[in-house]
């Protein structure tokens, strides 16, 4: 039979609905027996895997396990991997406060917005590269943008620039947390981190890269993650203008 070429209409890029997304299962007439599980009991399980082994350890078969189902049943949930990460995110995002009093101080709301971001992304490793792919936005998520959103207020920005201002921002956060972790990992290996200040300084010194030199001799600073994380964060959004 011909596919519907309409079938798909309320589809995003990723073939995830969202207007059946954000029903959890049992909100609609229920035939048959209740199910077994919960959404929410297939979620958690999920981000349990994801936060202790990474995103690359969620699958459909190993979720089931965590909650002793049967792989087949979790489809009621959801159908595949990408609902599932969806789902997985919004769950997540319910951990950030989502409502605060703007203080006027529309950079220094943002930059408290960001610290916040950072903070969580720490605690879900996993989050940076489920945030590079297109994400159907949910509850949770609504709601903290709502929030950045209310925070940008006084900003002058129309409705256009103030998303775009939060996607940056997220961008921003989620790519320096990725970079964070990778140089984390890369700092328990004392031998490469030897190896690579030797290759700099030897580059350096070849008379070739003299800006660079230059910049390697200028005064160090504070090299904590926290303090990095600041400096970089004040130069984007202390550059941001209205307009």
């Amino acid at each position: 039979m011909p596919r519907d070429p309409g079938a798909d209409a309320g589809r995003d890029a990723v073939g995830v609905d969202p207007g059946q997304l954000w029903r959890a299962p049992g909100d609609g007439p229920r035939r048959g027996r209740r199910p077994a599980y919960s959404r929410e009991t297939i979620i958690e399980a999920a981000v349990g895997l994801a936060d202790a082994e990474g995103l690359e350890a969620v699958t459909m078969r190993k979720v089931a396990a965590q909650v002793g189902a049967g792989v087949m049943s979790l489809y009621s949930y959801a159908p595949d991997k990408e609902t599932l990460l969806h789902l997985m995110v919004d769950h997540v995002s319910g951990e950030l406060p989502a409502t605060a009093t703007p203080t006027g101080d529309w950079r220094a709301d943002l930059k408290a917005i960001a610290h916040l971001q950072r903070a969580h992304m720490l605690r879900h490793p996993w989050l940076p590269a489920a945030l590079a792919t297109r994400r159907v936005p949910g509850p949770n998520t609504l709601a903290f943008l709502e929030r950045a959103l209310a925070a940008l207020r006084p900003s002058g920005l129309d409705g256009a620039a103030k998303l775009e201002v939060f996607a940056q921002l997220t961008a921003f956060v989620a790519g320096h947390v990725g970079h964070e972790i990778s140089s984390a990992e890369a700092s328990r290996s004392p031998d490469r981190a030897a190896a690579e200040a030797r290759y700099l300084a030897a580059v350096a010194a070849d008379g070739h890269h003299p800006e660079l030199a230059e910049a390697l001799a200028a005064p160090g600073r504070p090299l904590t993650p926290e303090a990095t994380f600041t400096r970089f964060l004040n130069r984007l959004v202390d550059g941001l203008v209205s307009g």
